[in-house]
């Protein structure tokens, strides 16, 4: 197992996760895969075409000794770590700001900012101690991170908050050979974003369905980005349904 690469995924339980993890497994990566849903994750292992090298740990990136945990185990079971997929993430039901709870609003950013965070920190912590150091950390950023939707104000706030971590960690990282890349992915066809298939709300009122595309090109991006060298650092990317209202939002 020393010899195989090693990547710890959030939300792995299903939807980009998942597909991310059957293909990094196919690549010849040791994962260790989180989430909250233990009998899915169990599941996306099994799907792995390696399942021997997979270690599923069930908890709450946003849990900040379960995330120490995590990669304390990885590290212990595997010798080492050179990707992190921060992918865990939440959406919430389109909501006027002016109706919004905070309770809604800061249990998206828990999850999909401070889960990122945290997992970021030991991540670092790992990629400097380890012998060579450094690593690779992807982020599944969104349109949402460089376009709103309507009514989607703590989404759009996680997201773009994302982004100023990816830059952070990007310049923090540097001197250690840490590379840092996020995606923003546009309608996935994942639980997610089924609602688009049946129409979303745009800007000027109107209701249209939104085109999407299978998660598992995604996922080949995600091996992509895994496979170059950390010397290498693609900062921002973008992968989208050809059809989605992005540009513009319209």
């Amino acid at each position: 197992m020393a010899s195989r690469k090693v990547a710890i995924i959030t939300g792995a339980s299903s939807g980009i996760g998942r597909e991310s993890a059957i293909a990094l497994s196919s690549a010849g990566w040791s994962l260790t895969l989180t989430a909250r849903r233990l009998e899915q994750l169990e599941e996306t292992k099994s799907l792995c075409s390696d399942p021997s090298s997979c270690l599923v740990l069930a908890g709450e990136v946003t849990d900040e000794p379960f995330v120490k945990k995590l990669f304390e185990e990885t590290v212990a079971n595997f010798g080492r770590l050179d990707l992190l997929f921060n992918n865990a993430g939440i959406s919430h039901k389109g909501t006027p700001i002016d109706e919004l709870s905070l309770e809604t609003f800061t249990s998206v950013i828990n999850v999909n900012l401070v889960g990122s965070f945290l997992c970021t920190r030991e991540a670092f912590r790992v990629f400097k101690s380890q012998s060579p150091t450094g690593g690779r950390i992807i982020n599944n950023g969104s349109l949402a991170a460089r376009v709103p939707r309507p009514h989607a104000a703590p989404y759009t706030c996680s997201k773009h908050a994302v982004t100023g971590l990816t830059k952070a960690s990007a310049i923090d990282g540097r001197n250690w050979n840490i590379a840092v890349t996020q995606i923003d992915i546009g309608n996935a066809l994942t639980t997610m974003a089924a609602g688009h298939t049946r129409g979303s709300l745009q800007p000027d009122g109107r209701v249209v369905v939104e085109a999407t595309f299978d998660p598992v090109h995604v996922a080949q991006t995600v091996v992509h980005l895994a496979g170059l060298p950390n010397s290498v650092t693609v900062l921002e990317m973008n992968i989208m349904a050809t059809g989605v209202p992005f540009v513009g939002r319209g």
